[in-house]
């Protein structure tokens, strides 16, 4: 255990969030996520939240501030309109560490093809539907 990082976050997690750099994207994805086919490295952490996930990473994790779509999750099929529960679940989180961010959304199938492009994948026990969102790592700037 260490002090101020959640403990959600297990030493594979960490090192992947240490390791990461600079534009290099992260998704956290449901349960019904096809997640082992996908291609980047894999971390489960079932029986957890996707928004509790989001919550932890986020302590730890800035948000890219060069691009305008730094968290981006997946549309609803057959209504790209349409905005799920766990999506303002999401959005809240976001706002909370990273004020003044929004998310955006993507169509099902390019969201698939952006994660297999990712650097790493965590799949929660999230069971609501659409409870998916990619990260886009920023950087921490020099104190003054």
């Amino acid at each position: 255990m260490l002090k101020n990082i959640p403990p959600l976050l297990g030493p594979d997690l960490l090192a992947i969030l240490r390791a990461m750099g600079h534009g290099d994207e992260i998704a956290i994805v449901d349960a019904n996520y096809p997640a082992d086919a996908a291609g980047p490295v894999l971390v489960r952490l079932d029986g957890i939240s996707a928004t509790d996930i989001l919550d932890a990473v986020l302590t730890l994790l800035p948000l890219d501030d060069f691009v305008d779509e730094a968290a981006i999750v997946m549309q609803t099929v057959g209504d790209p309109t349409k905005r799920e529960a766990v999506v303002d679940a999401f959005e809240a989180i976001v706002q909370q560490h990273e004020p003044g961010r929004t998310i955006s959304s993507i169509e099902r199938f390019d969201f698939y093809a952006r994660v297999k492009q990712g650097y790493a994948i965590v799949q929660s026990g999230e069971r609501r539907l659409y409870g998916n969102i990619i990260l886009k790592k920023g950087v921490i700037r020099p104190d003054g």
